[in-house]
């Protein structure tokens, strides 16, 4: 089954008002592209660094010629305006219960029978690394890619979180930005076909996963990444919300 005609048109009409927005106030490097399958649903998963970037990698995996579902809080669905535009365009609200985590898997698994791409931020929310490495990541895009059997494809993006930092008020214009966007070869989950999907193959997928993406994004940004990966549970950071920082344990007490 293809995606209906009223997701594809709102969809198209949120390209066509972004974009340009988008092509001003960003200039483009992307790569990678052609690891995005062409016959079947996927999963995508990006490193998530400023509040912007669902619009950046959504826009890439739309040039790109694929539908972009994300999976998104359901809050926002509640949004005027936002709600409905949402909704009409197929994304997928989460929520927090158990029984809403279930019900957005079972979602996204139909959007992917469907051949459609779901963006799946294995972080959660915006990192808290304080050089906005990739954190460690939850396991909710491992699970569903173990369950179904569908590819994992890591992308990384550099760029945007200069126009807009992390958890900023105002938009930094000028100079010209540049979005960098790459995406890598599917994630080899091969090793866990058949065992059963306990929390030790979840995390060591997720690792998988979030080491695919760190790599990608040195890359991007000819740096490497810190050894550990950081874990905001040992830092004594909440999962949410944007005082983290002043809640952060020092370096030699974490």
């Amino acid at each position: 089954m293809k995606a209906g005609r009223k997701e594809r048109a709102t969809l198209g009409t949120v390209a066509v008002l972004v974009r340009p927005v988008l092509d001003l106030a960003l200039g483009r490097k992307w790569s990678g592209g052609e690891h995005l399958p062409k016959d079947r649903g996927f999963i995508v998963c990006p490193n998530h660094n400023t509040e912007i970037d669902p619009l950046v990698v959504g826009h890439y995996v739309y040039n790109h010629g694929h539908l972009p579902h994300f999976l998104a809080k359901a809050s926002l669905f509640k949004i005027p305006v936002v709600g409905p535009i949402l909704g009409a365009s197929r994304q997928i609200p989460v929520e927090r219960s158990s029984a809403g985590a279930n019900s957005s898997l079972e979602t996204a698994r139909s959007v992917m029978d469907e051949g459609g791409a779901v963006i799946i931020y294995p972080e959660g929310t915006l990192t808290r690394d304080p050089d906005l490495w990739p954190m460690r990541g939850r396991t909710g895009a491992a699970r569903l890619a173990l369950q179904t059997g569908t590819p994992v494809v890591p992308v990384a993006h550099w760029g945007a979180n200069e126009l807009l930092p992390r958890y900023a008020k105002k938009l930094h214009l000028f100079p010209r930005k540049t979005a960098r966007v790459v995406a890598g070869p599917p994630v080899d989950l091969s090793e866990f076909e058949g065992l059963p999907v306990t929390k030790t193959v979840l995390d060591a997928a997720t690792n998988k996963i979030m080491d695919a993406i760190t790599v990608l994004l040195e890359g991007l940004r000819d740096e490497e990444a810190p050894a550990i990966r950081w874990d905001p549970a040992q830092r004594g950071q909440s999962a949410t919300g944007r005082d983290f920082e002043q809640r952060a344990l020092p370096e030699d007490q974490a």
